[in-house]
């Protein structure tokens, strides 16, 4: 259990910054979730190469799909799901 301070500081403790990977230094967010108060680490920034590498294994994965429906003598198409590769990257862009 923590202890809020007279100056309103809280100290995470050790076991929960550990499993969230929290460290001095970083920002947290504090939101009402009703009667309650979630504490979210706050989103660190994107790496260069992170999309690129969700790309390849959503490729590597969609290879492995179509190689189980290959032995099952069926192949899927985007027309048979109602979404494509594309999708996956457009869904939630305020366009």
């Amino acid at each position: 259990m923590s202890k809020i301070t007279s100056k309103l500081q809280v100290t995470v403790p050790k076991a929960v910054a550990d499993r969230f990977k929290i460290k001095p230094g970083d920002e947290i967010e504090w939101e009402a979730a009703g009667e309650s108060i979630r504490i979210v680490p706050a989103r660190r920034p994107r790496r260069k190469g992170e999309a690129r590498d969700r790309l390849r294994l959503f490729d590597h994965a969609t290879g492995r799909q179509r190689e189980r429906e290959k032995a099952l003598g069926r192949v899927a198409t985007a027309e048979d799901r109602g979404w494509n590769r594309a999708d996956l990257y457009i869904r939630g862009d305020a366009r």
